[in-house]
């Protein structure tokens, strides 16, 4: 083990020399730069990897810092928490959008934290060391993970706080120390209506009209945070075939699981998701319906389902591609012979395909009973009630005996969502609960024991109202109250929803304790000895799947040919109000009064009609979309483009539809990633939304030409 761990530590600086393509989500201390200057001729320098890391930020997905006063820069589906969060029922900013011309005016965004990867340490043999060799899985499982535990805590000291990623299935660990920064404030946000043009009918499709993005700003005691590393803005934009790199926090790839995994996703978990997903969408679309406040309210809820709907079947249909499948149960099957006919290998390994095979049948026939074992059925103040409940027994273990999520280094977030003041929709809730509980009663029948247990003989809808119209978890004080109470306050509450919650626990713990070891553990293990074949066999020619934390991509800006026709590497706004005329500026190809009010207008019977742009106020054929070919996936949202002098040329949004599968393959034929492009984001904050102080912050006051008296009037 000692050997192997010292190979891998050595070798992973070297990893992907021998990638084929520009595949690849690389981590930052294995950047094929060899191989990037034998195609490109660009040499990477450490500084340049430095500086790129230092000024990409972590936020839910992606973003990253453009200014020495905590300017950053993401996506407005990224932002879209804050922008909601501070709406009201009389000013909703997803609607009219936002900008803070003074820093003076810039909203807190409640519960959001930003941070910074600012070092990275190999500890595989630190908790490598914790597993001995007569370990079961299970028990192995659990040393680790007090083995990180106790790693995390002793790096961690405000303002940082530290993480140990796991990669190639536990193969290698990294240590991860970020620096935090947990006062974030709205600065700048289109109206949604451009930012998400063509809804979700246009969703990861191409052509694509979109100015997806918002700006923030961190602060730290009361100030705009000094930031000394951030990305300048390019003044030139992107060429067609430039070679670009892209640094964000890709979420999850499978590209090295397993042929019996992937079957299970294919035809288990992406089903049920599927299915699941599609009641929650049409549940919540007939509860905004009823009043605008409502829509206001499940708005940005129904975009993330509608999205991670159409990008779960994307993924489903590479596992669907038959040819695919049999291409990796091929390569699968090379890999086990080889094992096979190995002596010493048989002898390490075994056989973890097998055992991998039986944790998935396990994991079948667990089905969803073990699902809703673990559900708070949609409601939020019953996912409030379990985190209480839960957090009440954890804190009294030992850090490395908790689960994951109550770490001592976990509770600081966990804190600040617990006691977050944003709003509560009880009236949502109820919906929502009485939906997940009838779906309970649909799937495992009513006379089933758990259902007969958590319903106690009331209606889904009777019992939904009693539990959300009785708890006061909507209340911060109550929430703090039994928070710190520890156990004692959660033993003695009354709260119908705390009781629930506290009824079920024991049988939630024993269903994940199941889990964790007939399936997580044999998983993780198994899925250790196949990384370590695959280095064994094929040195270290793939980088590890995406795991939320920060990669580097790269390929080119490059248009493609689909069915026959050509499609251009870049749109321009020009096109954007072409295609709204197509639709007649209706609902989702709407765009927005500050938008038509530039309109260049369209040819009738030698007439121009419904022309609303003044010369010189909006160059029409500025980019404002692009493709290119770097590898990414969901999570890459926010991430930042940039050129080969380290400079903003344009921000990741989406990939088209082709582009989904890449989540188990990597294609550059036809999937392609697609950008806001720095040029057009200028272009619209200077002509349309006159928002020339941020336009001076990110690119100079050299380069704004004043605005003109029309426009300023035009503005009023």
């Amino acid at each position: 083990m000692k050997r192997f761990v010292a190979l891998v530590i050595g070798v992973c600086l070297l990893a992907g020399v021998f990638a084929l393509a520009d595949e690849g989500m690389w981590l930052y201390n294995a950047v094929p730069k060899d191989k990037i200057k034998a195609k490109y001729g660009f040499e990477i320098t450490q500084s340049w990897l430095d500086h790129l890391r230092l000024s990409s930020v972590r936020l839910g997905a992606s973003a990253s810092f453009v200014s020495a006063d905590g300017l950053i820069f993401t996506n407005h589906h990224v932002g879209a928490g804050c922008v909601h969060n501070v709406s009201t029922k009389e000013n909703d900013y997803m609607q009219v959008g936002f900008y803070a011309e003074t820093q003076a005016k810039e909203p807190k965004c409640q519960g959001m934290e930003a941070s910074v990867l600012e070092n990275i340490e190999d500890v595989t043999a630190k908790v490598s060391a914790a597993v001995k060799p007569e370990m079961k899985p299970a028990e192995a499982l659990q040393a680790q993970r007090a083995a990180t535990a106790t790693l995390e805590k002793d790096c961690t000291v405000a303002p940082y706080r530290c993480e140990v990623v796991s990669l190639y299935a536990g193969a290698l660990y990294h240590l991860y120390k970020y620096r935090r920064f947990s006062d974030l404030r709205l600065v700048f946000a289109p109206e949604y209506d451009v930012a998400f043009f063509g809804g979700d009918p246009d969703n990861f499709t191409y052509p694509r009209f979109d100015l997806d993005i918002t700006f923030l700003r961190a602060y730290e005691n009361d100030k705009p945070a000094k930031i000394e590393h951030f990305l300048k803005w390019s003044k030139t934009g992107v060429k067609d075939g430039e070679l670009v790199f892209v640094s964000g926090h890709p979420g999850s790839t499978g590209r090295l699981t397993t042929y019996a995994q992937m079957e299970y996703l294919r035809d288990v978990q992406y089903p049920r998701g599927l299915k699941s997903m599609e009641r929650r969408i049409k549940l919540l679309k007939a509860f905004g319906a009823q009043s605008p406040e409502n829509a206001r309210i499940v708005e940005r809820m129904v975009f993330g389902l509608e999205n991670s709907y159409k990008a779960t079947v994307g993924y489903n249909s590479g596992l669907l591609d038959k040819a695919f499948m049999v291409r990796k149960q091929a390569d699968e099957k090379k890999m086990r012979d080889a094992v096979a006919a190995n002596p010493k290998l048989k002898a390490e390994f075994g056989d973890p395909w097998t055992d991998l095979e039986k944790a998935v049948a396990i994991q079948k026939e667990m089905g969803v009973r073990a699902v809703f074992a673990e559900s708070t059925f949609g409601a939020g103040l019953l996912a409030t009630a379990r985190t209480l409940v839960r957090a009440a027994d954890e804190k009294q273990k030992p850090n490395g005996q908790r689960m994951r999520e109550f770490h001592d280094t976990s509770l600081p977030q966990l804190e600040r969502r617990l006691f977050s003041t944003l709003p509560v929709y009880k009236s949502l809730d109820v919906v929502q609960l009485t939906d997940g509980l009838q779906d309970m009663v649909e799937t495992l029948g009513p006379n089933d024991p758990f259902v007969q247990k958590v319903l106690g003989g009331k209606s889904p809808e009777e019992f939904a109202k009693t539990i959300i119209d009785g708890t006061k978890l909507d209340d911060v004080a109550v929430r703090k109250q039994l928070y710190e109470g520890g156990k004692a306050a959660i033993d003695a509450s009354t709260d119908p929803a705390i009781a629930l919650m506290k009824a079920l626990d024991p049988e939630a713990r024993a269903v994940r304790k199941q889990i964790e070891e007939q399936v997580t553990s044999v998983e993780q293990r198994a899925g250790t000895q196949i990384a370590k074949i695959m280095f064994a066999e094929k040195g270290f020619t793939e980088p590890p799947d995406a795991t939320g934390t920060l990669r580097l991509s790269y390929g080119v800006v490059k248009g493609y040919n689909e069915n026959g026709q050509k499609v251009p590497y870049f749109t321009t706004f020009g096109g954007a109000y072409q295609h709204a005329a197509k639709h007649e500026n209706k609902a989702p190809y709407f765009l927005p009064e500050t938008w038509m009010a530039f309109n260049p207008g369209e040819k009738k019977a030698g007439k121009i009609v419904n022309a609303g742009l003044k010369a010189g106020q909006l160059k029409t054929d500025t980019p404002l979309n692009f493709v290119s070919t770097p590898d990414i996936i969901g999570g890459n949202s926010g991430s930042p483009v940039v050129n080969k002098a380290g400079e903003i040329v344009g921000i990741i949004f989406d990939g088209n539809i082709q582009s989904l599968p890449m989540r188990f393959m990597y294609e550059d034929v036809v999937g392609r990633a697609v950008s806001v492009d720095s040029r057009g984001i200028i272009e619209a904050l200077r002509g349309i939304y006159n928002a020339t102080p941020l336009v001076e912050e990110l690119v100079g006051k050299q380069a704004v030409p004043a605005p003109t008296p029309a426009t300023k009037k035009e503005k009023k």
